[in-house]
């Protein structure tokens, strides 16, 4: 394979290791990784039990790694400005903000109680950091952090407390101010170790990670202008539960590579289509690849016009410092449907039908009013104009009307939830009523097995008498025996039994 153009190479859908020139950096995981023009950029990661402060650089063209040596900013109150490393840092998060690399959260020797955002920047090769204000959030490991435009979501993670989280924050790039976001309906449970992604820029989808005794592999979705949470149908491949795993998202498709349960790796990559919400398995690895790990990094990136993926690191038992390449197949561009369950497409179809609406609205009272005064209206007669308003209007009474039934379909499936609540209050008291009577049967089986010991004993007790009785039936049988011997003796002898007892004559 040909240096300058080895990308070409790639078979669809698979992934290959990446042949690297000179020597790779130290194998690790739960490592920060952002990719900026042709060039994979890792940041710091642990390795056993060893925090790591580097930042590597692969160049996807000359397929080679270097070190980014870098230099503490140097001001009225910075430190030594000889430092060449960054802090060492695990579980962070990494996003890439015009010619600089934000570092967010992760646990270090220095952590602070507030969360830190850092920055590296690329040009001058420069790191220090970012002095936000606003509701900041608390430190944290474990967390997610996805840019959607000029802001950061972050969501979830682990405190320096272990304490699990389940908050929402945002980060307005601009001014550098942190919110924390009220959100309705139920969150996900608290976690960390998760993936999110954004979708048509309205949507926050988080799926999997894990608490401390349980994995998780469901999908919640945050709708950014409601701020209300939900936990959409999906369709498709089952996944299993799984934290520690990578995402990716290629226009409408969300990639999720590896993770685990502590027990065992997830081999297979699986890719979310997130304008239907149907899951699918696009590859399956080896149990113990590099690829089914817990704590790898996933990024894309563009090389002549074309989308790649690239995965480094991770841990499944030994920790790796390996890079994969995958070139996914273009999927047949159709139609969004953005949501396969019944309340989101009816939640979908109301916020279609109302803006729709509203445009219809601003027609009548902005450009009509225009019309009236008028005769013709672009070199069009009066009449042609009247014509045209009264389409318009009636097409705003069919909206009116499909606005009317999407209203009647999410009472109906208010009902329908009403009721598989309700029958799920009836089923867990039946499981109470069960359990209980599973709790007895369980007492009278004690009971039982003890009546059955003290049987066994007794029927122990008793074989031992059989076995004297049966001796003594024995002993007196050869009594039986001898007596008869001595009375035949004795009828057979003269004298009877008096000679006997005499002594016998001479």
């Amino acid at each position: 394979m040909e240096i300058n153009n080895w990308y070409t190479e790639l078979t669809y859908d698979e992934w290959v290791p990446v042949t690297v020139s000179g020597a790779r950096p130290g194998a690790r995981y739960k490592h920060a990784a952002a990719v900026v023009d042709e060039k994979l950029y890792i940041a710091g990661g642990s390795r056993n039990g060893r925090h790591l402060s580097d930042v590597q650089v692969f160049d996807l063209r000359s397929l080679t790694w270097s070190s980014l040596k870098l230099k503490a900013k140097v001001g009225k109150e910075d430190g030594n400005s000889s430092q060449e490393f960054l802090p060492a840092t695990s579980g962070h998060n990494m996003i890439r903000w015009g010619e600089k690399l934000l570092l967010l959260g992760g646990s270090s020797r220095d952590s602070s109680a507030e969360l830190t955002v850092q920055y590296i920047d690329i040009e001058t090769c420069q790191f220090g950091v970012i002095k936000t204000s606003g509701n900041v959030p608390v430190a944290r490991v474990g967390q997610s952090a996805t840019l959607v435009g000029s802001r950061v979501i972050l969501f979830g993670g682990e405190d320096m407390n272990r304490k699990l989280l389940n908050d929402v924050h945002v980060l307005d790039l601009e001014s550098m101010t942190w919110e924390m976001i009220e959100t309705i309906q139920t969150p996900p449970s608290p976690r960390y170790d998760h993936a999110a992604s954004i979708q048509g820029e309205r949507y926050l989808l988080v799926f999997g990670g894990c608490s401390h005794s349980v994995f998780f592999n469901d999908l919640h979705l945050l709708d950014m202008q409601t701020m209300e949470w939900s936990q959409p149908q999906t369709q498709g491949d089952l996944v299993s539960p799984r934290a520690g795993h990578a995402g990716v998202t290629i226009d409408e498709n969300w990639f999720i590579v590896g993770g685990g349960d502590n027990r065992n790796g997830c081999p297979e990559t699986l890719v979310l289509d997130m304008s239907k919400l149907v899951w699918s398995v696009l590859t399956v690895v080896k149990q113990k690849d590099p690829l089914s790990s817990e704590g790898l990094s996933v990024c894309s990136a563009t090389v002549d016009g074309e989308k790649y993926l690239l995965a480094f690191g991770g841990y499944n038992g030994r920790y790796s410092n390996e890079v994969f390449v995958m070139r996914p197949k273009e999927k047949d561009i159709v139609r969004p449907k953005i949501f396969q369950s019944p309340a989101a497409a009816a939640a979908a179809a109301s916020v279609t039908s109302a803006y729709a609406l509203s445009k219809s609205e601003k027609l009548d009272f902005m450009q009509l009013d225009d019309m009236n005064y008028n005769s013709s209206v672009n070199g069009h007669p009066k009449d042609d104009v009247t014509n045209k308003i009264e389409a318009i209007k009636e097409e705003k009474r069919i909206l009116e009307l499909s606005i009317a039934e999407v209203r009647a379909e999410n009472s109906k499936l208010g009902g329908e939830i009403e009721e598989i609540n309700n029958t799920h209050a009836e089923l867990s008291k039946e499981l109470q009523s069960v359990h209980g009577q599973l709790v007895a049967e369980r007492s009278r089986c004690f009971n039982l097995e003890a009546k059955i010991a003290e049987l066994q004993k007794l029927l122990e007790s008793m074989q031992s008498v059989e076995d004297e009785v049966q001796a003594l039936r024995e002993k007196n049988s050869a009594l039986d025996q001898e007596m008869e011997l001595v009375a035949t003796a004795q009828r057979q002898t003269p004298g009877g039994v008096w000679r006997w007892f005499g002594g016998r004559e001479t």
